[in-house]
């Protein structure tokens, strides 16, 4: 079997008292798409850094490439890309002098051919001349994206790559992503958009500094949500929320957009949620089995 690419074994970071990582273990494999899903402040950078080898481990390993993640850092930072939550773009250089200068740190010519095949890589062609400070944001993402391809890592570290910019900027970085990973590229991305967990090959969990769970998004839902799902379309529906709360066998009850969400034990069944939401509303009640998602996951086991 291929070696994996990351082994964590105990990964563990303090700060004093506080604990940012708490006894991570975890592997990712040549190839993969692996995200890693939490809130603002659960681990997800800290983590990255120890592996990078910018933080050194209270407690606990990594293996990263082969070498050691702390002791070894050097040669790993040489092998892997790294595309920070700030993308680190100099505003009065050009796409193209941005990129030379990156490439220069890694011993490419500023004429290296590869210079321009990553402008390209990353859809980039044609704004090679623009200035980095009039590039839009989803611009910026590439050209942040170019640069830690631009030594032709095998190895990605994205840290929350697409925040801040627009859905269409994310669907087709998420595209460049793909099209990595069919070459044989790694990557493990950072994220807090549910929706875009459900693009990677297996996703780990995180809150508090703790990895809850790691596994494809459907073995996710099938293991973590072993009840029903309901859609529950009633008006009003803060009113119906309370009665529906109350049902014995419901675990959980959210507004979703237009309508109510259900996560229920198995064999509840719409007719006993639709007599409770009548009981406090005149209107029709509509109820409808929905599907699990990665939100409920993250919820069932955060919560």
């Amino acid at each position: 079997m291929t070696e994996p690419v990351i082994t964590t074994e105990n990964l563990t970071r303090r700060f004093g008292d506080f604990t940012a990582v708490d006894h991570v273990n975890f592997s990712v494999h040549p190839g993969e798409i692996v995200g890693y899903l939490g809130p603002n402040g659960c681990g997800k950078t800290t983590t990255i850094r120890m592996l990078l080898g910018l933080l050194e481990p209270t407690e606990g390993r990594a293996t990263v490439l082969g070498f050691d993640a702390f002791h070894q850092s050097e040669q790993v930072r040489a092998r892997a890309g790294y595309m920070s939550q700030k993308f680190a773009l100099y505003d009065d250089l050009t796409a193209l002098e941005n990129l030379a200068f990156y490439g220069g740190i890694y011993g490419l010519r500023q004429d290296s051919r590869w210079v321009n095949e990553t402008l390209a890589l990353v859809g980039m062609a044609g704004h090679e001349r623009e200035l980095a400070r009039d590039l839009s944001a989803g611009w910026r993402q590439r050209l942040a994206l170019a640069i830690a391809l631009v030594h032709q890592p095998r190895l990605l570290f994205l840290d929350e790559p697409t925040s801040g910019v627009d859905p269409t900027a994310r669907r087709a970085f998420w595209d460049l992503i793909y099209e990595l990973a069919q070459d044989g590229v790694t990557a493990l991305v950072t994220t807090h958009y549910m929706d875009e967990a459900e693009y990677c090959g297996r996703v780990g969990i995180m809150r508090d500094g703790r990895l809850l769970a790691m596994d494809a998004p459907a073995m996710l839902k099938e293991r973590v949500i072993t009840g029903e799902v309901w859609e529950i379309f009633v008006e009003p529906s803060e009113r119906a929320l309370s009665a529906l709360s109350e049902v014995a066998g419901v675990d959980r009850v959210g507004l979703a957009g237009d309508h109510l969400r259900v996560i229920a034990q198995a064999g509840l069944d719409a007719t006993r949620l639709q007599r409770a939401a009548r009981t406090v509303v005149e209107a029709d009640v509509s109820v409808e089995r929905g599907q699990a998602t990665l939100e409920d996951v993250f919820l069932s086991l955060a919560y």
